[in-house]
């Protein structure tokens, strides 16, 4: 349960989650990584602590992937649940959440199909999660949700800083892990406002250019920057050419803009041509060393 500046919130919310998960009839614990907080929250947490209640605090707001990290470094549980500590987020849910997991999935998100949020938040997560569907093939609603059931499988192999909170379920999805989602109920804020701005729309378009790459192009570099490369290579050809049977024709290029331009175009080419191969040599020496090392494990 990341927070930050959620002092008034996590007197009620972690009660009422703790009743929640006494309910399910399961050992557990609720780790609160406070964000940075500078309302008191390291002074409420002190009364909320107990031997089911862990909490730690960073010394400086980093931001929910860095909060999410810290934490997933720290449970201990076979499950893991990723709650926000402002409310919104029903504990109630959580066998539902559940039932869908024991079906054989990894990740289960709680789909907000009704939210208790601003017009303007709604409405861009439309567009963020049409986005995010289209660009990663991954057909989910609600990637944005911070109310997520996984196992600890999973939890172990994510890797979470800038924002990429948002792309858990991309991010499961290319590991080989299976993801589904269940409808939940959405409360609004108990108390407060939210502590994301405009702001973060754009670095969550960055991190989704971040996540198409990591996810597609990783083991095949060359696919992405070869196929810059051939493709402003052959529009730096044409030009030439264009510019060589105008040299033919009797007329002078030497000062002509095109020149310069289908020149500047094949330069530009070859250095994405050859970037491309250079990672693909790094993949190749990578994945060689691995298999050298597994070879060298067995024959132990």
């Amino acid at each position: 349960m990341p927070a930050y500046n959620e002092a008034e919130n996590l007197v009620e919310v972690i009660p009422a989650t703790a009743a929640a998960l006494d309910a399910l009839g399961r050992s557990w614990e609720i780790l609160v990584v406070d964000d940075g907080s500078t309302d008191g929250t390291r002074t409420v947490m002190k009364d909320l602590r107990s031997s089911t209640v862990r909490y730690i605090r960073m010394r400086r707001n980093g931001g929910k992937s860095a909060a999410l990290e810290v934490g997933l470094n720290h449970v201990a549980g076979e499950y893991v649940v990723l709650m926000d500590a402002d409310g919104q987020d029903d504990p109630a849910e959580l066998p539902k959440m559940f039932a869908k997991l024991d079906e054989g999935y990894d990740l289960v998100t709680g789909r907000r199909e009704v939210r208790n949020d601003r017009f303007i938040k709604r409405n861009t997560s439309k567009i963020y999660n049409g986005a995010t569907s289209m660009v990663t093939g991954v057909k989910m609603k609600d990637f944005n949700s911070g109310y997520k059931l996984m196992t600890r499988e999973l939890a172990d192999s994510l890797e979470m800083y800038g924002e990429l909170h948002r792309y858990i379920p991309v991010l499961a999805v290319w590991n080989g892990f299976k993801v589904n989602e269940v409808t939940v109920e959405h409360h609004e804020r108990l108390h407060g406002t939210s502590k994301f701005g405009p702001a973060r729309f754009w670095r969550g378009f960055l991190d989704l250019v971040t996540v198409k790459f990591l996810t597609t192009y990783t083991a095949r570099p060359f696919h992405l920057f070869g196929g810059i490369g051939f493709g402003i290579g052959f529009a730096g050809t044409l030009v030439l050419v264009w510019m060589t049977i105008s040299k033919l024709l009797g007329h002078e290029i030497g000062q002509r803009p095109a020149l310069q331009l289908g020149v500047l175009l094949v330069v530009v080419a070859v250095q994405m041509i050859s970037l491309g191969l250079l990672g693909e040599l790094m993949v190749n020496l990578r994945r060689r060393d691995r298999l050298d090392s597994t070879a060298e494990g067995d024959l132990s």
